[in-house]
């Protein structure tokens, strides 16, 4: 039993040593009637330590960090890979949607073949907010880790 407990540790050990990479990759597609939207795929090449963006509070007074500016924030090395809108001049375009699904999914499989896992996906939208708005977008965020 003690063996056992003793191997327990040390796998858990291991496992809190070993740094896992993440990576998010987000599709926009456009919910703008015509075509007149911008649908792509957006993976940043790219990285930030959030550390330099982060202030810390208490008792509601921000800590001595320096103040940056959040156009520091903005990166300039990102892939883009335009896809198609759902909407059409004649409503909703099936045949766009199926190719979105197809660009998509080759995209993800090109991150498994480079040993990411996608761990997780979420989603959310912003559609037409009254007779007026004819502005939408459909967003998802794919998550992908690698040990």
């Amino acid at each position: 039993m003690k063996k056992l407990i003793l191997l327990a540790f040390v796998l858990s050990l291991f496992i809190e040593a070993h740094a896992q990479q993440m990576k998010v990759v987000t599709i926009v597609e456009s919910i703008v009637p015509m075509g007149l939207g911008r649908s792509r795929i957006i993976e940043s090449t790219d990285s930030l330590d959030v550390k330099n963006f982060t202030t810390i509070r208490t008792d509601g007074k921000k800590s001595k960090q320096k103040d940056i500016d959040r156009g520091d924030a903005k990166i300039d090395n990102f892939a883009e890979t335009k896809l198609l809108n759902f909407y059409s001049a004649v409503g909703i375009n099936f045949q766009n949607i199926a190719s979105n699904d197809a660009l998509i999914t080759s995209k993800i499989n090109d991150l498994i073949k480079e040993g990411w896992t996608l761990t997780f996906v979420t989603s959310g939208v912003e559609s037409s907010g009254g007779k007026d708005d004819s502005n939408g977008i459909f967003i998802t965020r794919l998550f992908f880790s690698k040990n």
